[in-house]
């Protein structure tokens, strides 16, 4: 059958011969209005062009213009959107558009609602020719006239919708749906891609803030300063408008707010929350975050931000305890989304430890100041305990210098007035250093004063404040002492050493040590101390001194040492005892520089003297 006879049988007109493939014939299609746009055939171009805009980006937007750029060269629109699906609100949102306005941008459509809501929730194309009859169509732009809206569907699942519109009716014909058909079903999957990209893409983004921010509260030790920084660095993550940070107080079993902002300011709540009651109360029950996305259909929200709309408590727990509260408000309904529930979980740990790391350090800066104040009274006492004066003697000049290693020391001296023209001198040094030194000297102190009435000789001094701090034993205690009796009269001294560090004594240049020994007291029982006497002539001086000057040690780890101290009393011999100590004491310090001294620094200086009457 040849084609004329097969057009005569279907009725058609005879037209020419042409030369073309059977299959390559369609029949005419109606001339088109001079209003509308003629469509060519969809070419496999388009779709090869369509998959390489789609697959050579991850950018939404990038994607998104292209896809627009590429449906106009087949479409002439003037108005052409791509919606995306908020599947936590079930809202449709502009996330590209050309031609609308900027009110119609800012619109959030249910699913249902208007054409793109319609094509949305029945997951098929709507094509409307004339919007002015249409029940469902939403006047954002009284000029347009007609809508062509597809949604985007990806693995069953609607993300979004392309619309376009057009001021004409009757614009778009079913070419035009079949091509956008064909565009949706490819953009979609791309765009999700693109979505998936740009949310891992956050992720590690906010991760690596989260890292930084954990990396800085973490050096942060004055709790004020740290919940002001954690609001700050926070703010980088998650765009709140209220953020406040409540904290336990288990006494009374409420929490208290101890950092609040809103809406960028400062502000101070004096009102206590109830464990039990509201949000920050189910955070607590269940520790875990607990979200509103609108707190007026929640039941359990308690107000007290009356802009508050959506809204997240966060308990902060430290060795599975809950020590508080951090909670982030919006005016705006689900506002915060998964990785704002991701970020405040993976932080809240973290700010949960500084801020018990900082509590902590705030105890113990509350005790060592308490503990400073405790010591510095001390001290004043100790400083009341040791002579105000010394004694005057016609024919002799005592001197003593004290310098503790830190605020109380373990070193005693004291001068103590007999009879007759007689005083005691006294030089003690306790086992150990501060405070315990301290008490410790105290008690000895004050046994041997209230001995001194009985005017003992030195050695009955040492051997009843040996039986005496026996009876009141501590482990790991005890004192040396040298205890001497200065006879004005005769110029003699009595003295008994109780293990303390030997005296020097110089006469016309030279510097000897006095041999006396005997056992530290406290340590032993029913011990014996030998007595020894020193007559003396004008111009003789005797130095007590603690090991504190001679173990005194350089940078270079080198001892002060008795030689040196021997040269500084044979230089100074001819001084008076005051400038004799004052010589000691500044050589001493020379020599350690800026050393610390770890031991306590005493020397007590009698000088022997010719006139009638001490300078």
């Amino acid at each position: 059958m040849s084609k004329e006879q097969v057009r005569a049988r279907n009725g058609d007109e005879a037209r020419p011969e042409d030369h073309s493939f059977e299959g390559d014939y369609r029949p005419p299609s109606p001339v088109p209005p001079k209003t509308q746009v003629r469509v060519e055939p969809l070419q496999t171009e388009f779709l090869v062009r369509l998959a390489d805009a789609l697959n050579t980006t991850l950018d939404l937007q990038t994607l998104m213009q292209r896809t627009a750029d590429l449906v106009r060269a087949v479409i002439d629109y003037r108005i052409f959107a791509i919606l995306l699906l908020n599947d936590r609100t079930n809202e449709l949102r502009m996330r590209f558009q050309i031609g609308h306005t900027p009110e119609a941008e800012r619109m959030r459509i249910p699913m249902g609602k208007g054409v793109v809501g319609q094509a949305a929730l029945t997951r098929e194309p709507v094509l409307v020719p004339d919007v002015t009859v249409a029940d469902n169509y939403i006047n954002v732009n009284p000029d347009v006239r007609s809508e062509l809206a597809v949604p985007l569907i990806v693995k069953n699942r609607v993300i979004g919708v392309i619309d376009i519109q057009s001021e004409q009716p009757d614009y778009f014909q079913q070419e035009h749906l079949h091509l956008l058909k064909l565009t949706a079903s490819r953009i979609g999957q791309a765009i999700e891609n693109a979505r998936l990209y740009t949310r891992v893409a956050r992720q590690a983004q906010m991760l690596q803030v989260l890292n930084e921010i954990s990396r800085e509260i973490t050096s942060i030790l004055d709790l004020e300063s740290l919940l002001e920084r954690i609001g700050t660095l926070l703010r980088r993550v998650i765009d709140y408008q209220m953020f406040s940070i409540w904290i336990l107080n288990e006494r009374e079993q409420v929490l208290e707010n101890r950092f609040a902002l809103r809406f960028g300011e400062r502000f101070y709540p004096e009102e206590k929350l109830p464990l039990d009651q509201g949000l920050v109360g189910a955070a607590i029950a269940e520790r875990r975050l607990i979200h509103a996305p609108d707190v007026r259909k929640d039941p359990r929200y308690r107000m007290f931000n009356p802009e508050t709309r959506s809204e997240m408590a966060m308990p902060l727990i430290y060795k599975g305890k809950v020590i508080g509260i951090l909670d982030i408000e919006h005016t705006r309904p689900h506002f915060f989304n998964e990785d704002h529930e991701r970020a405040i979980t993976t932080l809240a740990a973290q700010v949960a430890i500084s801020i018990e790391n900082a509590r902590l350090y705030q105890r113990v800066a509350q005790q060592e100041q308490r503990l400073e104040a405790d010591l510095a009274m001390a001290r004043e006492v100790q400083l009341r305990l040791l002579p105000a004066v010394k004694p005057k003697h016609t024919r002799a000049e005592l001197s003593a210098r004290f310098l503790p290693a830190s605020t109380l020391g373990g070193d005693l001296y004291d001068f103590i007035p007999y009879e007759s023209g007689r005083s005691a001198i006294v030089l003690g040094d306790v086992s150990g250093k501060a405070a315990p030194a301290a008490l410790y000297a105290a008690l000895v102190s004050g046994i041997m004063r209230s001995e001194a009435t009985h005017r003992l000789s030195p050695s009955e001094m040492l051997k009843t404040l040996n039986d005496a701090l026996q009876e009141r034993h501590l482990d790991s205690q005890y004192v040396t002492m040298l205890y001497a009796v200065w006879n004005d009269e005769n110029l003699t001294l009595q003295l008994s050493n109780a293990g303390a560090v030997q005296p020097l004594f110089c006469r016309d240049g030279e510097v000897e040590t006095v041999k006396a020994e005997g056992f530290p007291l406290g340590l032993f029982p029913n011990v014996k101390y030998e007595e020894f006497t020193l007559s003396t002539q004008p111009g003789d001086s005797l130095i007590f001194y603690s090991d504190g000057i001679v173990d005194a040690q350089n940078a270079a780890g080198e001892m002060f040492g008795s030689e040196r101290l021997a040269a500084v009393v044979k230089k100074n011999m001819h001084k008076s005892a005051s400038k004799i100590a004052d010589a000691i004491m500044t050589e001493v310090g020379k020599f350690q520089k800026t050393t610390e001294r770890f031991d306590d620094e005493t020397v007590i200086v009698l000088k022997v003297l010719s006139g009638k009457q001490a300078p």
